[in-house]
């Protein structure tokens, strides 16, 4: 049976839009600070030779692979002030989770609410600033011994990192704007931002070596197919539910017995989202990117040969990706999106049980049991739609980067901030209902009080 909330969700129509005045104003809030994001790509690093860096990159296209463009919007290839991307955060997140997992002052910060969750969040901040000085300092080094530079020298290395550091900083910024002020995760939408960019040259790359007979048409119409199919793939997961039946008993209110009502759990069979491929992906990113730059010299050997073997298409990269994949799945999952514990409590709390299961401990290991047999089907799914297009453009040597990865991206964006447009559209729906009952509830209380009056 369909819930009032449920069916008003349904009937909700985009035409309300011009009405929802905040909802507006977030959306163009938001849409101003993207803006903002897109236009510091083309803001290049000072120092740098224009005309050798396009020679380069040329040259290097498809050794830098399209994941490093994906996740900077293209400001890595022009040697943009945002070329380390929202990287460094993502990866210092990471880090920041898993020590929350392991050291116990941090477990007890997650557990004291706001406070803990804001002191977290500038342990953060400060891992990516240091991360971020890591990698500036690393990228710096390599175009310079690239002969990208200018006026090589000490002052170029200290001011490709502090404009880099700062450009990651802003960026950082950005995305907590547009998630607090705005519509949507702001670092998600950086992101997505910057694969949308991306991809109309990538298809007129792709459709012009169609055309000069480097690709057959049967290779496109089967990419055209397969980018389609991986979509309704993903959509289709990603809105895949298991309910777990949840009973309420009778109670007593007064003199009144109220019936004990029934719902639903309801757990996504992907619950972790795109995280755990964004995660992934991360951290494959810095050796391409060091290794790109580094020309290829005698010292950077070692470099040469992680990238050599954890290069996109290598057997050692699938692996590696998609152990990242179970395991970030898993841990973001019982950390983060799901946690049985908590679960399990707030059910107690509420006076809600499974039917046939104890309330309490034995609530939560039923819920973890439920959990981790889904996540088997959920983190297979992402290791499925991240390795196919990988292992595809491997094989038919595709000239631009088609990773299942950025369409994950695109698609659980596209869906997470719909829903939040949604929800902030039956937000207001509901504040205009009240308004009107208590319109109506001050006409009838008029009306009472004019037939008293008569009387």
């Amino acid at each position: 049976m369909v819930s009032a909330a449920e069916q008003m969700a349904a009937n909700t129509s985009w035409s309300a839009l011009g009405k929802a005045t905040d909802l507006r104003k977030r959306i163009l809030f938001t849409l101003g600070l993207l803006i903002v994001y897109r236009l510091g790509t083309f803001i290049p690093v000072p120092g740098i030779d224009g005309a050798e860096l396009r020679e380069f990159m040329n040259g290097a296209a498809a050794s830098i692979g399209g994941m490093l463009s994906m996740f900077t919007g293209g400001a890595l290839g022009r040697m943009g002030i945002f070329a380390l991307g929202i990287m460094p955060y993502i990866s210092a997140s990471i880090i920041i989770q898993l020590m929350s997992a392991m050291v116990p002052a941090l477990e007890q910060l997650k557990k004291e609410g706001e406070q803990g969750r804001k002191k977290i969040n500038q342990y953060t901040r400060y891992g990516t600033v240091f991360l971020a000085t890591l990698q500036s300092y690393g990228l710096a080094v390599s175009l310079q011994s690239g002969d990208l530079v200018t006026n090589p020298g000490g002052f170029f290395i200290v001011s490709c990192m502090v404009t880099l550091v700062g450009g990651t900083m802003f960026l950082m910024w950005l995305g907590e704007q547009i998630t607090a002020r705005g519509i949507g995760n702001g670092i998600s939408l950086i992101i997505f931002v910057g694969i949308i960019a991306e991809v109309p040259a990538a298809l007129a790359q792709f459709f012009a070596s169609g055309r000069s007979g480097a690709i057959s048409p049967a290779v496109i119409i089967g990419v055209i197919l397969m980018v389609v199919g991986v979509i309704a793939f993903v959509v289709f997961m990603e809105r895949s539910l298991r309910k777990v039946h949840i009973q309420y008993p009778r109670r007593q209110v007064g003199m009144k017995v109220y019936d004990g009502g029934s719902s639903h759990l309801p757990i996504k069979v992907n619950p972790a989202g795109v995280i755990p491929a964004i995660f992934a992906s991360s951290l494959l990113l810095l050796p391409s990117t060091i290794s790109t730059f580094s020309g290829g010299q005698s010292s950077n050997a070692i470099m040469s040969t992680i990238l050599a073997y954890f290069g996109p298409g290598q057997p050692l990269y699938l692996l590696f990706f998609t152990g990242m994949i179970v395991f970030f799945a898993y841990f973001y999952t019982y950390n983060v999106a799901f946690k049985p514990d908590e679960v399990a409590d707030n059910l107690k709390n509420q006076n809600g049980f499974v039917p046939g299961v104890r309330p309490g401990k034995k609530t939560a290991e039923y819920l973890e049991y439920v959990v981790s047999r889904i996540l088997v089907l959920g983190a297979g799914y992402l290791a499925a739609v991240c390795l196919l297009p990988e292992i595809l453009r491997a094989q038919l040597s595709i000239p631009f980067y088609f990773g299942g990865t950025s369409v994950l991206i695109v698609v659980s964006v596209t869906m997470d901030t719909i829903q939040q447009v949604q929800s902030h559209l039956l937000a207001h729906q509901y504040e205009g209902l009240i308004e009107k009952s208590q319109l109506s509830g001050k006409g009838k209380r008029r009306a009472r009080r004019k037939g008293t009056h008569r009387k």
